[in-house]
C-alpha cells in the first residue's frame, strides 16, 4: 500500500483491536463476545413483552410487580436489565422515560438507545417541557393526561407498558407485537391503531 492509500475502517480497526490483544489490554475475543450480546439486543422483544401483557392478565401483574422477573420469563434478560421496572400508561396519565446523565435504557427489551435518546437536548428539554417535546414528536394530549417523567439510573431501567389500541382486540400476541413500536416503549408515542 503506498502512503497515499488508507486502509479501510474495518482494517484499521482490526489493526487497533491486534494492538490491544497483543499489548494485553483486552483478551482475545472479547469483542466477539459483546458483538453476541449486542445481536440479542432488540426493541422487538420489548413489544413481545408488551403483547403478551396486553393478551395475559396474570403476566400483565407479574411484570408490572417485578419487571426484571416477567421479562427474564421471555428469555429477555442480561447486561442492562438486572433492574427492569414496568411503567403502566393509563387514559389517564402517559409516562416518559429518560436518563439525564447519558443514554440508558434497558437494553434486553428496549435494545441499543436511539440517536435522539441520546442527544442532550432531548436529555434536558423533556424534563422542564415534556408536553411541548412530545408535541414536537408528534404526540399530542388531552391537557387532562398527567404526564410522568421518570430518570432512568444506573440501578434503575424503566419500560413503558403502552394502553393497547382500540381496534385490536381480535388480533393475535404476534400481531399485536408487530404494532408496538420503541418509541411507545420509551413513553414518547402510542401504538398505531391496526
Amino acid at each position: 500500500m503506498s502512503s497515499k492509500e488508507v486502509a479501510s475502517p474495518e482494517a484499521r480497526a482490526e489493526a487497533v483491536v491486534s494492538a490491544l490483544v497483543e499489548g494485553g489490554h483486552l483478551e482475545a475475543g472479547a469483542l466477539d463476545a459483546v458483538e453476541q450480546i449486542e445481536e440479542g439486543l432488540d426493541w422487538r422483544n420489548g413489544a413481545r413483552v408488551v403483547a403478551k401483557a396486553w393478551t395475559d392478565p396474570e403476566y400483565r401483574a407479574r411484570l408490572l410487580s417485578d419487571g426484571t422477573a416477567a421479562c427474564a420469563e421471555l428469555g429477555f434478560e442480561g447486561p442492562q436489565g438486572e433492574y427492569i421496572v414496568v411503567l403502566e400508561d393509563t387514559p389517564a396519565r402517559k409516562n416518559l422515560i429518560v436518563c439525564t446523565q447519558c443514554s440508558c435504557t434497558a437494553w434486553p427489551v428496549l435494545g441499543l438507545p436511539p440517536d435522539w435518546y441520546k442527544s442532550p437536548e432531548y436529555r434536558a428539554r423533556v424534563v422542564r417541557e415534556p408536553r411541548r417535546v412530545l408535541r414536537e414528536m408528534g404526540l399530542e394530549l388531552e391537557p387532562e393526561v398527567e404526564v410522568r417523567v421518570w430518570d432512568t439510573t444506573a440501578e434503575t431501567r424503566y419500560l413503558v407498558l403502552p394502553l393497547r389500541p382500540e381496534g385490536s382486540e381480535g388480533l393475535s400476541e404476534d400481531q399485536l407485537a408487530e404494532l408496538v413500536t420503541r418509541d411507545a416503549m420509551i413513553g414518547v408515542a402510542r401504538v398505531p391503531q391496526p
